[in-house]
């Protein structure tokens, strides 16, 4: 299952114009605590089912890392009315596209079908929150699919394990300080009845959102989803530790070394506020500034005129309790890892003293509300941003449209101060990232 996943599906692909940017939806609540959002859109007979689960890498235990990652690979077991290996089957048969993904904050689970097949996803879906194989047999498979994959995305990857890394020491005291696939001895030493326990706990309606988006009849999918998920159990109440964590107010540096490189980086991250944050939405501007594209600052700078850099690169990790701004480079032609960290904070001296310019402003809100609708122009991308403000932005669905208001707000001067408030030296992880000969 892809962390990320890039859908092609080319029927999906329904544009709305610039002009009609507001998202319509209806929601309610079933009586044992799912959330329903519907989302009618009939430009095209696709129908996106999803269910997004407020569980992350987050909600483990210290001793028992990596559950939620593996729960993603373990409700495709089936269930009683759906056979080992017949859940994606079901799904491409039917003309269908499906898979899952898990993050710190939550898991994902979807299906994109042809319209008449809507009542499928529903079935599936339902299956899977009611009653999932979890048994020996399906935990042993896959942990052997998890084991592959950390082999494939971190243990072998190039530069795979630089979060792991930078996480350890910016949330040293958070569970956003291990990665969402764990720790395989962990999950090795668990017993069948953890993960029956795991899934009791967070697996349940009243910790689930359902969104359906697309060709659909909104009455007449109200009493779909009715028949199909009331009989669920609403499980006990979740309570969630919250964590408040220390200032860092020294520069921390670090070293690691990766097997799997012949080229070192240098990474220079910091530690911001979370999603909900309108500070983490003006993050995200500054990442374009820097390196978005390769008019960018730190392209055009390092990369094209002084030819010091391969890559280099900004970005907001935005995560629910916290984020994590990173920005890194890797050498040209053998230039020194600190020299590349000087032309970093060069430009970020620059953007927390001077204001950028009106036209460059005007170019980063246009950039902005391009990409806002492109998250919006499929069915599936519109699933998830109405799931995710519901689940992370206090039960307010209607953050999917109140994105751009916020986006058109931010100042030359919030961006200036923002700089000046999180992206300083004695603030920041610096990681020397190095070839182990």
């Amino acid at each position: 299952m892809k962390k990320r996943f890039l859908f092609a599906l080319a029927i999906s692909g329904l544009c709305f114009s610039a002009s009609a940017q507001k998202v319509q939806f209806s929601e309610f609540d079933l009586d044992n605590g799912l959330h329903v959002i519907l989302h009618q859109d009939k430009t095209a007979p696709v129908v996106a089912v999803s269910v997004m689960y407020h569980v992350g890498s987050k909600d483990e235990e210290t001793s028992r890392t990596g559950f939620a990652h593996f729960f993603e690979h373990l409700l495709f077991e089936g269930s009683p009315n759906i056979k080992r290996g017949e859940f994606m089957k079901l799904v491409s048969s039917n003309g269908g596209q499906n898979n899952a993904n898990t993050s710190q904050d939550r898991t994902f689970y979807y299906e994109v079908f042809p319209s008449n097949q809507l009542e499928l996803g529903l079935w599936l879906e339902s299956e899977r929150m009611l009653h999932p194989a979890i048994n020996e047999a399906g935990v042993k498979t896959q942990n052997e699919v998890v084991k592959e994959e950390k082999r494939l995305r971190v243990d072998n990857q190039p530069y795979g394990k630089f979060t792991e890394k930078i996480f350890s020491h910016l949330f040293s005291t958070h569970p956003y300080r291990w990665q969402p696939i764990g720790s395989m001895d962990h999950l090795d030493a668990a017993k069948l009845d953890e993960f029956i326990a795991f899934f009791k706990k967070y697996y349940v309606p009243n910790n689930a959102v359902l969104t359906i988006a697309g060709d659909l009849d909104v009455d007449k999918t109200k009493t779909l989803v009715k028949s199909y998920f009331a009989e669920v159990p609403k499980g006990a109440v979740i309570v969630r530790k919250k964590y408040e964590l220390p200032e860092i107010t020294k520069e921390i540096i670090d070293t690691a070394y990766d097997a799997n490189i012949q080229i070192p980086a240098i990474f220079a991250a910091y530690r911001v506020p979370g999603m909900k944050s309108r500070d983490s939405k003006v993050l995200g501007m500054i990442s374009s500034i820097l390196s978005g594209g390769g008019s960018s600052r730190l392209s055009t700078k390092m990369v094209d005129e002084k030819k010091t850099a391969l890559q280099v690169a900004a970005f907001n990790y935005s995560l629910e309790d916290y984020g994590a701004y990173i920005t890194l480079a890797l050498p040209n032609k053998n230039t020194p890892l600190n020299d590349l960290l000087k032309d970093i904070d060069e430009e970020v001296l620059r953007l927390q003293t001077d204001l950028i310019s009106e036209s460059d402003y005007k170019k980063l809100q246009n950039k902005f509300e391009n990409d806002y609708v492109s998250a919006n122009s499929r069915m599936l991308g519109v699933a998830e941003n109405l799931s995710s403000g519901y689940t992370f932005h206090d039960k307010d669905t209607d953050d999917i449209n109140k994105e751009l208001e916020v986006i058109r707000s931010i100042t030359r001067e919030e961006i200036r101060d923002i700089a000046k408030k999180y992206l300083n030296k004695n603030q920041r992880v610096v990681l020397y990232y190095l070839p182990k000969k």
